[in-house]
């Protein structure tokens, strides 16, 4: 996040002012080297040569800046941040840890519990999406975040001094104070929120408008906006036939608007199911690309290569194949054992080479055969025995089954586990005729930890009011 020349800019901000400044850093040792903390004292020069400091102190920091959100609760459970005396700047965006996206259920830390915390703790807190800012102004998040720290009027320099050290550094200038600019309006309250986009409209075609209209009449207005995005989603998955099949899924549930608002959801994502030629398709679109050239700033004339990790297993790839064949491969243990090993390790996949984007852009192009695959076969399967079940059952335990498909997500063994755990707590719900309480006590078990230890305790026949110490694990 170029905090090195953040601190660059401070340091040059106080030795051009009379200040004797010294700047520190400590590399974090997590993921992708971690956060480096970058430490500055400045004082004014006077006739005694003052001892600076290499680290900061916990209670004794007059300002804090954070270049995400995240990175401000860091600082706060690190006793930077004193209420006293404290100015803390950060910026309120996410980027979301790997424990964030990996986790089986919702893992995201609570953005709201660390804004509160970053007002109760401060002197005074400016935050604002420093990121998004950056974007719009061209420039780069250390910029907007130098323009907020003169904005804060923490520091006893006039803005033309803050000016004058981006200057100094010869490098990207106008990008560098087209940045400092809209912070510093930002920091002193100068600007609005930005506007937000309007939401994507459904297809002007003819089908698009037969598919608006028919939820209008046929759903409830609870629903009507999930139905919307599924309706959205499945036409871009695969075509008008197969959107037509997910409101007629709709139309065959009960009346309930609770239980459709969910359904509507939560079916869209399980007919969207992530198979090969799904993630092929999203690999070579053109809206990637440029995305990955935003996001690594890559200039126009810039050559962008971009390396996938991919690890399909033979599951994928054989589910892939004619649902006939598929089924042979798996039939044939010999077949399996001899086949396994060409699969047992990942891939790098250059997919900006033209053999790889050929390659992927060929398994993308499969899909108008999709519903020819065995793994077609096998989620429309599960799909209707799901439905069958959520038609049959009360409605409050209908609607614990239906946002059961929340452990079903992703591809490879994270797919293969969540389908695990869904199957274990359908199995106990038909053979024991299972409550919505202890449905929902199950799910929560079942998104506690990858592992499947907590669900495991709980089909051993803990109650679902004995679930809450073995959830908090």
């Amino acid at each position: 996040q170029d905090g090195g020349v953040l601190a660059n800019w401070i340091v040059e901000l106080g030795e051009q002012n009379g200040f004797v400044s010294q700047g520190t850093s400590v590399p974090g040792v997590a993921q992708r080297t971690g956060s480096t903390v970058y430490y500055i004292e400045m004082i004014p020069a006077d006739a005694m040569e003052p001892v600076l400091a290499l680290t900061p102190v916990p209670g004794d920091v007059d300002v804090v800046i954070a270049s995400e959100l995240m990175e401000t609760g860091r600082a706060i459970l690190r006793g930077f941040v004193d209420a006293e005396r404290t100015v803390l700047i950060g910026s309120t965006h996410r980027i979301y840890a790997i424990s964030e996206k990996s986790a089986m259920g919702d893992g995201r830390a609570s953005g709201e519990r660390m804004l509160e915390a970053a007002a109760e703790r401060a002197k005074r807190f400016i935050g604002f999406d420093m990121d998004d800012l950056a974007a719009r102004s061209g420039s780069v998040i250390s910029s907007v975040m130098f323009g907020a720290l003169a904005g804060s009027g923490a520091l006893p320099f006039a803005r033309e001094a803050f000016e004058a050290a981006i200057r100094s550094g010869g490098k990207a200038v106008s990008a560098n104070l087209a940045g400092f600019a809209a912070g510093f309006d930002a920091a002193e309250g100068k600007l609005g929120e930005p506007a937000l986009a309007d939401a994507v409209p459904l297809p002007t075609s003819a089908a698009g408008r037969a598919f608006l209209a028919r939820i209008e009449a046929e759903l409830p207005a609870a629903a009507r906006e999930f139905a919307i995005e599924g309706v959205r989603r499945l036409m871009d998955y695969q075509d008008a036939r197969y959107t037509t099949l997910y409101l007629d899924r709709l139309a065959s549930l009960p009346r309930n608007e609770g239980l459709l608002r969910e359904a509507a959801r939560h079916l869209a994502l399980w007919m969207s199911y992530e198979d090969t030629i799904r993630v092929a398709d999203l690999k070579v679109r053109a809206s990637r690309f440029a995305r990955v050239r935003d996001e690594g700033k890559a200039g126009p004339g810039q050559l962008l290569h971009i390396t996938e990790y991919m690890h399909p297993r033979l599951e994928e790839i054989g589910e892939t194949l004619p649902a006939g064949i598929g089924r042979r491969i798996f039939a044939s243990e010999r077949l399996t054992r001899w086949l396994h090993p060409l699969f047992k390790k990942g891939r790098h996949v250059e997919t900006t080479s033209l053999r790889w984007f050929l390659m992927l852009s060929l398994l993308a192009g499969f899909r108008r055969w999709r519903r020819g695959t065995l793994r077609y076969e096998l989620e429309q399967a599960r799909i209707e025995n799901w439905l069958d079940a959520v038609r049959s059952a009360e409605p409050g335990t209908a609607r614990e089954l239906v946002t059961c498909q929340r452990l079903i997500k992703g591809y490879g063994d994270t797919f293969a586990r969540g389908l695990s755990n869904y199957t274990r707590i359908m199995d106990h719900y038909r053979s024991q005729h299972a409550d919505a309480d202890t449905i929902r006590a199950l799910r929560e078990a079942a998104l506690a930890d990858e592992d499947g230890v907590a669900l495991a305790a709980a089909l051993d026949g803990l109650q679902p009011a004995r679930l809450a110490p073995l959830l908090a694990l």
